[in-house]
């Protein structure tokens, strides 16, 4: 079979957020580029499509709008005490610094494609035993992922250089072929026609995500803090992110690392509506909520709430012996504070719209609620404790929840509220009023009272499991994005000359900029920010050349 034959200056391996970064500079540089794409056209975009749209930025306007005073200096140290980072992660701490020192790039950037933000900035990943974000520094897209998307793909349709353009799509980039020591060209398949391909340029950049759309990776990969991987992990990454590059890349000797690193949720749930085999969701749990191990008892001894540490959430849960959880609530706590993230059930922002928006912030996202109670066997309602097990257990084919243990659970809870006013010894209450004094989470918070009350029934329990998400190892880099090699000899390091990596494939930076754990809304400012480098990196090159 006669294989199709392209070529361009650049090649990128990936039409998400960082390679359509990438594409953008090099057009402004009047380069020829082409984005092998293995997705369909309509999903353009990638994952930061679908994502809720947060990014992490430093002093900004919003921030400052606020009256939130923020640094370089206090971020670094938040985002190093989050990290724990290794020794031998180097390349991983100078990215993490030169992010952090240049979020305002990242700012500008999106700005002038005419991305906005939510005024009121989000508070996540506070911290617990390691300190993390010490000031609010969540900016969540007017329009979700979806609409930083959309408005970067206008900027780049709109481009005076648009023709220098042309995008692959459902083509799937397979090896790199080398001439002389120098990779020449990519070949591969076009998955529609099954016609084979080759592309020859002069630099090449992997924007091909990271592996935790492949549940196998995941598995081999899974990190020995979390004992052994849970029978159930549900996939809310990219069903294309499966490490197929990394391992080429690995095999001509490039330095694959930190794969054991990925930023996976605890709150998973499967999608009512599968787009991809294996698919889910990320719920935004209720901070008012029980967090409860398969039996329904609550894990201890800290108390699982969400937004002050993820990492911790997903550890306690893999530490029992069925790696599954539940979350108990009433109807008056869905309506106020369940969510799910990501732009699919968010349509009040997704579709910038201010007053359904409001409306969902204020009454309750209550089509979400109904959605949930309608199609997901996950989603269970009963009108007592009684019921509530029962099916529960009914759900699982087990009687691993006992009358006994809910009750408990419920009731030590409420007992609090016994005592009078503010005479509360609870950690979670704690949390919940310490969330509730920052002003941006008072309205979606609500004050600690009973769980068990008739008036605010149904009660609720959802099951919950783990969820792939990111990973935050990979290709490593240097400071230009380009890929590393380890040499034989004396562990020396040397990049490869014209092949680059990018956003998740790299780590975000490095193969590990975040470390262990990750302040929040930093993957899609690292994805712009690592295309920002390769690109600047190449076009000076070619300029030498």
């Amino acid at each position: 079979m006669i294989e199709n034959s392209y070529q361009a200056d650049t090649v990128i391996i990936g039409g998400g957020i960082s390679g359509i970064t990438t594409a953008i500079e090099l057009l402004n540089a009047n380069k020829k580029v082409i984005i092998i794409e293995r997705d369909l056209e309509q999903n353009f975009g990638g994952l930061a499509k679908e994502s809720f749209g947060g990014m992490f930025f430093i002093d900004s306007p919003q921030q400052r709008f606020s009256g939130i005073k923020d640094n370089i200096a206090q971020a670094k140290k938040d985002w190093f005490s989050y990290a724990e980072f290794e020794d031998d992660n180097i390349w991983g701490k100078k990215w993490a610094n030169e992010f952090l020192e240049s979020t305002h790039k990242v700012y500008d950037w999106v700005h002038s494609k005419n991305v906005k933000f939510f005024p009121i900035v989000h508070w996540v990943e506070r911290g617990l035993d390691h300190p993390g974000n010490s000031a609010p520094r969540f900016h969540m897209v007017w329009g979700t992922g979806y609409g930083l998307v959309k408005a970067v793909l206008a900027h780049l349709k709109s481009h005076p250089n648009y023709q220098n353009l042309t995008v692959y799509f459902q083509h799937k980039a397979q090896d790199f072929i080398f001439k002389n020591g120098k990779i020449c060209a990519i070949n591969g398949v076009d998955e529609q026609t099954q016609i084979p391909f080759i592309c020859w340029a002069n630099y090449f950049v992997v924007a091909t995500g990271g592996i935790n759309g492949s549940m196998e990776k995941v598995r081999q990969n899974w990190h020995k803090d979390w004992k052994s991987p849970p029978e159930i992990i549900l996939n809310g990454s990219h069903q294309f992110s499966d490490g197929a590059v990394h391992d080429t890349i690995k095999n001509f000797g490039g330095s694959i690392t930190n794969l054991n690193l990925m930023w996976n949720y605890a709150a998973g749930i499967p999608h009512p509506y599968p787009k991809r085999e294996n698919h889910g969701l990320s719920l935004v749990p209720p901070k008012s909520a029980l967090w409860l191990n398969y039996k329904g008892e609550r894990m201890g001894p800290r108390p699982l709430v969400t937004a002050f540490d993820t990492r911790y959430l997903v550890t306690k849960i893999c530490e029992q012996q069925k790696q599954y959880s539940w979350q108990i609530l009433n109807k008056k706590i869905a309506y106020k504070e369940l969510g799910i993230s990501g732009s699919e059930f968010n349509e009040g922002i997704k579709n910038k719209k201010i007053v359904s928006f409001l409306y969902s912030v204020l009454r309750g996202n209550k089509h979400l609620i109904k959605s949930l109670e309608k199609d997901s066997p996950n989603y269970i309602t009963a009108n007592s404790i009684e019921e509530l097990v029962k099916k529960m257990n009914a759900l699982t084919g087990t009687n691993d929840v006992t009358i006994e243990a809910l009750k408990n659970s419920i009731d030590s809870y409420d007992a609090n509220f016994e005592h009078g006013t503010n005479i509360w010894n609870d950690e979670q209450i704690r949390l919940i009023n310490q969330t509730r004094a920052y002003k941006g989470d008072k309205t979606r918070t609500l004050k600690p009272q009973k769980l068990n009350q008739k008036k605010a029934y149904p009660l609720i329990a959802i099951r919950e499991f783990i969820l792939s998400r990111k990973s935050l190892g990979g290709i490593q880099t240097n400071l230009n994005s380009q890929v590393l090699k380890t040499l034989d000899a004396d562990n020396s390091q040397e990049a490869f000359e014209n092949l680059y990596a990018v956003g998740e494939a790299a780590g975000f930076g490095g193969g590990g900029s975040h470390g262990k754990r990750a302040l929040e809304g930093t993957f899609l400012a690292t994805c712009i920010f690592t295309a920002q480098k390769a690109a600047n990196h190449i076009i000076k090159n070619s300029l030498k050349n």
